[in-house]
């Protein structure tokens, strides 16, 4: 299982992912670019101490991601708020990729295409997302549970 986020734009979101990826050992695949440096205190505050342990991999554009995920017999599963399959409904394998988009954006459609699954959270009537940091939680934490694949 990876996470994989696209050209995120607030370090503190990317901070708390690095957080939940280091505690989980689940590397974490960010698609360049992002909206801040990643020498941002905001960044360091969010991840802690744990920011060090997670395992990032910076890839140049979605392009170079996808490649690395196709070279590795990955899916990627595109979390959404727009999918029309929810997340409880759909079977998780263990070499998946979660992909996040941006905060304000989400992903292009080129970008929501070529992802093998496109997968939404449901929520209750009248609300339309989650903070990106919350989803991937979610997203993960079903993800995991369906594939074995908890720390012990």
């Amino acid at each position: 299982m990876r996470i994989a986020l696209y050209q995120p734009e607030i370090a503190g979101n990317v901070g708390a992912i690095l957080r939940l990826a280091a505690c989980f050992a689940v590397p974490v695949d960010i698609i360049m670019p992002t909206g801040f440096a990643f020498s941002d205190a905001k960044l360091k505050r969010a991840a802690m101490d744990y920011g060090a342990a997670a395992d990032v991999t910076r890839h140049a554009n979605f392009d170079a991601f996808a490649a690395f995920c196709r070279a590795e017999g990955r899916r990627i599963i595109l979390m959404s708020s727009h999918a029309a399959t929810r997340l409880p409904d759909i079977a998780f394998r263990p070499g998946d990729v979660l992909l996040m988009g941006s905060e304000s954006a989400g992903v292009p459609d080129s970008v929501r295409d070529s992802a093998d699954l496109r997968v939404r959270i449901p929520m209750a009537p009248g609300f339309r997302s989650l903070n990106i940091a919350v989803s991937t939680g979610i997203a993960l934490s079903e993800a995991l549970r369906q594939t074995g694949a908890y720390p012990e």
